[in-house]
């Protein structure tokens, strides 16, 4: 993401990354079955008698509860591509300044985590660093599946079914009803909307759905969708499958919550970070298995889109009666927010 005066916030965009990996990265070989490429959400090694899954993620604002969001964000990554986070491993790079309390908060947050996935974290690294003024958690994530069973995000084929679980904008309704409750409170949002929307937070593992689907087969691509929320979650499956999506926004789901605090902020939900929320397609023919599996686990679903051949646009939005038409991931409006209303 770019700010008005030219310096970069977030993530980058699909073709400025695009330039970056252009370049070697190493000698390569014949092992690697996911390299660095875009909309792929972790890489895919082939170990002879099995594929190993590894992904690594940082996060930068979340105080204590950044070792918990580094777990479950990164683990996210590895079980969309149908593979069990099995270990963790994490590096804490200490603001200067931080206490040892505040060290072993997020030390015991992120151990929390572990163990509510069945992860172990098995290393990583811990130091105060100078200069560093906010502390960075980053946790990388490695897990396994069988030979030739991961789920690749470039899998999606003209014909599938576009599938959500769990509603849109759940990690960045948690943010900003968190981070700017009193902004909120101030445009008169009710408390317990608010209090309701600081939970969302702890929807945002996606490892038990998306291992549902994969180990039974019903999926040819699944993703989880982070910064750009769920219309950069959708451009990403496409640009990596090099398909279109023809998506129906009357069909997305948003909760109640998040709708009003984004009617409230002149926010787009479907741009807001999505982390919590998972994307999949589905061949026609295994969209009834898939109701009765995430029917049974009590999770809310439902089929918004399909996938086409490539037309020109990655995804195609029905609003109404027109279509909007995405090439490119929209900027996080978390950042909007954070540019009108400061760090919260």
């Amino acid at each position: 993401m770019q700010e008005k005066n030219g310096k970069w916030l977030g993530k980058l965009p699909s073709k400025t990354l695009e330039k970056i990996l252009s370049g070697p990265l190493g000698s390569g070989g014949a092992s690697t079955v996911v390299g660095p490429s875009i909309g792929e959400d972790a890489a895919i090694i082939d170990m002879g008698c099995c594929d190993l899954v590894m992904h690594v993620d940082p996060i930068t604002e979340a105080g204590n509860r950044a070792g918990w969001l580094a777990v479950h964000v990164a683990s996210n990554d590895i079980a969309v591509t149908g593979a069990r986070p099995r270990w963790v491993m994490l590096t804490i790079l200490a603001r200067e300044g931080a206490s040892l309390e505040e060290i072993q908060g997020i030390i015991h947050e992120a151990g929390r985590a572990a163990s509510e996935i069945g992860a172990e974290i098995v290393g990583g690294h811990t130091e105060v660093t100078p200069g560093l003024g906010k502390t960075i958690v980053q946790a990388t994530a490695i897990g396994y599946t069988c030979k030739g069973c991961s789920v690749p995000t470039s899998g999606a084929k003209p014909g599938d079914l576009v599938l959500q679980v769990k509603p849109a904008g759940l990690e960045g309704t948690a943010i900003i009803a968190t981070d700017f409750r009193d902004t909120l409170e101030d445009m008169g949002i009710d408390r317990e909307i608010l209090d309701r929307a600081s939970t969302f937070y702890d929807k945002i593992s996606v490892v038990k759905e998306a291992l549902a689907l994969a180990d039974r087969g019903l999926v040819t691509a699944m993703h989880d969708p982070t910064e750009g929320g769920l219309l950069g979650g959708l451009i990403e499956i496409a640009k990596a499958s090099h398909t279109t999506l023809i998506v129906r926004a009357s069909d997305i789901l948003v909760t109640r919550e998040t709708s009003i605090i984004a009617e409230a902020l002149k926010i787009d939900p479907l741009k807001l970070i999505s982390s919590g929320t998972l994307i999949a397609t589905v061949p026609r023919r295994h969209a009834g298995e898939v109701d009765r599996v995430l029917g049974g686990m009590g999770v809310e679903h439902k089929f918004i889109g399909e996938v086409a051949e490539y037309s020109g646009s990655y995804l195609r939005l029905k609003a109404g009666e027109a279509y909007i038409e995405y090439n490119e991931e929209p900027m996080d409006e978390i950042t909007r927010v954070i540019e009108k209303y400061g760090k919260g």
